[in-house]
């Protein structure tokens, strides 16, 4: 059995049983706190991760995990796992289906392969690095590729998680490019990325994200014909500065990263 049979399998896995976890969880009474940085964690997030951590190590018992919740260290060699139990827990919390389960493989720093998975809606993005992304739902149609690739930006449907994830600079070069788009929807968290995939939206601009908010995005948005980068259009790494912006095209990136870094 090769080596992405065995990670695919384990990841979809991982990805159903988390699910079943959530979707029993979903919209029932949480007990919700606070963390360092202000942000909400409920006890179906360490359940969620433990439970994956479990299955991973079972699996695979040589690769390293790295989890929103528990921890661990981005590693530059070998096999590592980066898994974000609920990417969106404020939509969780709060009965909204577009919070995502994130698992990603990491092979020697660099993201491999990734999944999101919304086991409400019952939609489920994977990708490999070299492949066209699998879309996967049990109600809603859905073609994987940008195909609004061509759009200018100008055309452009921009998107973002929240306003006030953008802090300081962030926030007036967020707006500089805001001003060069169409229009700009918000919220979604990962989900957005998906619809990205599937050509829904052009381009999403973040900032503040951590490796398990976009270790499994980078070989979806690619698979699907996209580019993701920080946003000054480099590779997203472990060291990256927190920015993040997909795009439905190499072209359209190099557009946004303009507007992005343009003088006020």
């Amino acid at each position: 059995m090769t080596d992405l049979v065995r990670l695919s399998q384990t990841m979809h896995s991982c990805a159903d049983q988390a699910g079943a976890v959530l979707k029993r969880a979903f919209r029932a009474p949480l007990t919700v706190t606070s963390k360092d940085d202000a942000s909400p964690v409920t006890q179906v997030d360490h359940e969620v991760e433990t439970l994956l951590r479990g299955l991973i190590e079972s699996a695979h018992p040589t690769h390293d995990i790295l989890g929103e919740e528990f921890g661990g260290r981005p590693t530059a060699a070998g096999w590592q796992w980066v898994i974000d139990p609920i990417d969106g827990t404020r939509a969780f919390i709060t009965g909204r289906p577009s919070f995502t389960t994130l698992i990603a493989v990491l092979r020697d720093g660099v993201p491999y392969a990734g999944l999101i998975d919304q086991p409400i809606t019952g939609e489920r993005w994977f990708g490999v690095t070299g492949a066209e992304t699998q879309f996967t739902s049990a109600k809603m149609p859905g073609r994987v590729g940008t195909r609004r690739a061509a759009a200018s930006l100008a055309d452009a449907e921009l998107s973002c998680t929240a306003p006030d994830m953008h802090i300081g600079e962030d926030a007036s070069r967020f707006a500089q490019l805001q001003r060069h788009v169409r229009r700009t929807s918000w919220g979604g968290d990962a989900y957005a990325y998906g619809l990205l995939s599937l050509g829904l939206i052009d381009i999403i601009a973040e900032s503040t994200m951590q490796i398990w908010d976009w270790a499994a995005l980078v070989p979806i948005v690619e698979g699907a014909g996209g580019c993701i980068t920080d946003w000054q259009g480099r590779s997203l790494t472990a060291e990256s500065d927190g920015t993040v912006l997909a795009c439905a095209s190499s072209s359209l990136n190099r557009e946004a990263c303009a507007a992005l870094n343009a003088a006020s």
